[in-house]
């Protein structure tokens, strides 16, 4: 079973109510008493729940929230504002800026203890994932914490949090000017291609880079890696982001496991025309969870390079779009599962899995759960691989692009039902009034409908459509990682509905819109820069509401027990004079911001319909609206809460800068912690 965090004392949960509310009270009791809750990956905890046990905040209080303090990146030329703060052992820890300084702040004031930045190299600034850190890992030497990070170079620096300097008899000197000599891995190093310490890999054969932090699981550092955005490249040839496993001491190389198998390997045969020798990408861009009590780790993968168009690659392409389970010790497959065959759609796994225990039919469960793009939710037993509920493959619509061959199935969950919508149809376009629907109709009259794997259309296609619609887009996205409650098994799913319409031009046009191509060998196709878009003469989504929305989601038994709009809708809808008279409801503001659970409540932020950005409280248990105060800004990615010195703190990212949340001091209660 997975370990949880210590501030998050695991409670065995059985079917019995009273056992439920006996062991709720207990949780509470247990919090009540804390006057340290901490926050120790950028998701929480290993599991990604980006769950805290914290109460402080709760109802009757959420309004009174005020700014506690500030942190500013600018001079860390912070931009994104991609990464979630870690609260350990009375620090906060995050990376800021295309340079990823890791910094220390006093979680009190808001002020820099100490800060580390990576001296330049040539392969930093070549990356395209700079500013997209999204945190730090952690772990323990002899005793020491110690904090981890993998640089847009994609060197490993481990550094004592204490003093923020390079640990020492970590890894080995880098042949750079103004590297320390401890504390830094070269990962290039064992990837097993040729490179130049400064300038990294030949262009030529590919690029790699990273936009997550490592994981330390009993140990050993897990290392991910992230590659060119696929739908900004021409040319076949890339790197594979093979994963990779260092000892978290001394950071020894230990393992690499090859995410493109290799002839003899399980998986090979699912590459065609020897196209493994190649192509790459298959990067773990997102992050990754742990279960340290199994000694396993769950690497979320993206697809081949070039996305919309896959002829170069033919097969189901493992581990493209997957979800891996490996043994944190040896890097050897657990079990895998492919989420979509042949991936052309930019269907990456964009977050982190979940992990939970939950009762199911088979009694006390172990589950990991994701969240796709695709609007659909694959759990599986954490150990066995198992799905909990049934995974059928079920025909899609197949590509007449030259040159392409599509997966004839794809796997579908039978449980939980989709999040959100599930491809565009006539019936599914927005009908407020029988004029606005009309309006619609024309709007999509030259594309091509369909469901959630409508293929790409090339330009000038014997079909004589402008491209085809593909819906949803990115139901999931980095942005906006789900949460979930351990306490209760319940899962939740910020999502926003969304289509997009890619169309396909030559690798030769393609080529031309990028100064510095990965690779040599052009694409038969590639993703058009830009292209045309189908839009609704009014200026509404073409299609019907919620346009963004929270799923919550019963993964003990698959059922969903509510969804609510996210945000409200936008006064540009709501005042439209075609609309004068009729009651279209809260369609959601469209976006999907941060969320995180507590103990009493789920907390998100989004905007109303004037466009302020708000923070509001929900009931986890029936989705009622429990309070809604303005935000002091917009706020990306994810949001956390700890409690330091008895105060409990809400972080949000907004922007370039940190910003901490927290009630008045006289309304704290600062010895325990109480509400």
């Amino acid at each position: 079973m997975m370990k949880t965090n210590p501030t998050t004392p695991f409670l065995l949960r059985t079917i019995n109510q009273f056992s439920i509310v006996a062991a709720a009270v207990l949780f509470s009791a247990a919090s009540l008493a804390q006057d340290t809750v901490e926050w120790t990956t950028l998701g929480g905890d290993f599991a990604h729940t980006r769950y805290s046990p914290a109460s402080q905040i709760d109802a009757s209080n959420f309004s009174d929230l005020e700014v506690a303090w500030e942190w500013d990146g600018a001079s860390f030329e912070a931009v994104s504002g991609r990464s979630t703060p870690s609260y350990i052992n009375g620090r906060l820890y995050t990376v800021a800026g295309a340079r990823r300084h890791v910094v220390a702040i006093d979680p009190k004031t808001g002020a820099t203890i100490w800060s580390y930045r990576e001296p330049d190299t040539g392969r930093w600034e070549y990356s395209m994932r700079a500013d997209y850190g999204k945190g730090v890992g952690y772990g323990q030497v002899d005793g020491r914490d110690v904090i981890y990070i993998i640089s847009p170079g994609f060197f490993l620096t481990a550094l004592d949090a204490e003093t923020g300097q390079p640990l020492e008899g970590f890894g080995k000197p880098v042949p750079i000017d103004g590297f320390p000599k401890t504390g830094v891995v070269d990962l290039l190093a064992d990837l097993g291609h040729p490179y130049d310490p400064y300038e990294g890999i030949p262009l030529e054969r590919g690029y790699i880079t990273s936009s997550s932090p490592p994981i330390v699981v009993n140990g050993v550092v897990v290392v991910g890696n992230s590659a060119e955005q696929g739908y900004n490249q021409s040319r076949i040839e890339n790197v594979a982001g093979d994963i990779l496993g260092y000892d978290a001491k001394t950071g020894e190389f230990l393992w690499k496991f090859n995410v493109i198998p290799q002839p003899g390997e399980y998986g090979h045969e699912t590459w065609e025309n020897d196209a493994w020798r190649t192509t790459g990408d298959i990067s773990s861009w997102a992050p990754i969870s742990a279960d340290e009590e199994l000694g396993l780790v769950f690497i979320p993968t993206n697809g081949v390079t070039i996305d919309y168009y896959g002829g170069h690659s033919p097969g189901d392409n493992l581990y493209s779009t997957s979800l891996i389970a490996l043994h944190a010790r040896t890097g050897e497959r657990a079990w895998h599962y492919q989420l979509v065959h042949h991936d052309i759609w930019n269907y990456d796994t964009p977050t982190a899995p979940i992990l939970l225990d939950v009762q199911t039919a088979s009694g006390l469960t172990p589950i990991v759960a994701q969240a796709t793009k695709q609007g659909r939710t694959y759990v599986f037993n954490r150990e066995t691989g198992e799905p909990i509920w049934p995974i059928v493959e079920e025909p899609v619509e197949q590509s007449m692009v030259p040159g392409e061959k599509l997966a004839a199935t794809q796997p579908n969950p039978t449980k939980p039902a989709p999040f959100d919508m599930q491809g565009l149809t006539e019936d599914g376009l927005v009908d407020f009034t029988p004029e606005i629907k009309r309006m619609a109709l024309e709007a999509v009259a030259e594309y091509q409908l369909g469901g959630v794997f409508n293929p790409p259309l090339q330009r000038n296609n014997p079909q004589g459509k402008l491209a085809s619609i593909q819906c949803p887009a990115g139901a999931v996205n980095i942005t906006h990682p789900s949460s979930a409650d351990p306490n209760t098994g319940i899962m939740y799913i910020i999502s926003s509905s969304g289509c997009g319409s890619r169309q396909l031009v030559t690798g030769e046009e393609a080529d031309t819109y990028y100064e510095e191509p990965t690779g040599v060998t052009l694409s038969r196709y590639a993703a058009a820069n830009g292209g045309p878009r189908p839009r609704h003469p009014l200026g509404i989504p073409l299609w019907k509401p919620p346009y963004s929305r929270i799923t919550a989601i019963d993964m003990n038994s698959g059922e969903h027990l509510w969804m609510i709009p996210a945000g409200e809708t936008p006064d540009r809808i709501k005042n439209l004079p075609e609309l004068e008279g009729v009651d279209i409801g809260n369609t959601g503001s469209g976006r999907a911001g941060p969320m995180m659970i507590t103990e009493t409540m789920l907390i998100y932020g989004n905007t109303a319909g004037d466009g302020t950005d708000m923070l509001y409280a929900i009931d986890k248990a029936t989705g009622a609206q429990l309070g809604a105060i303005e935000a002091p800004a917009g706020s990306r990615y994810g949001m956390s809460s700890w409690v330091h010195e008895g105060r409990q703190y809400l972080i949000l990212q907004t922007g370039s800068s940190l910003t901490a949340m927290a009630l008045p001091d006289g309304n704290s209660n600062i010895s325990s912690g109480a509400h």
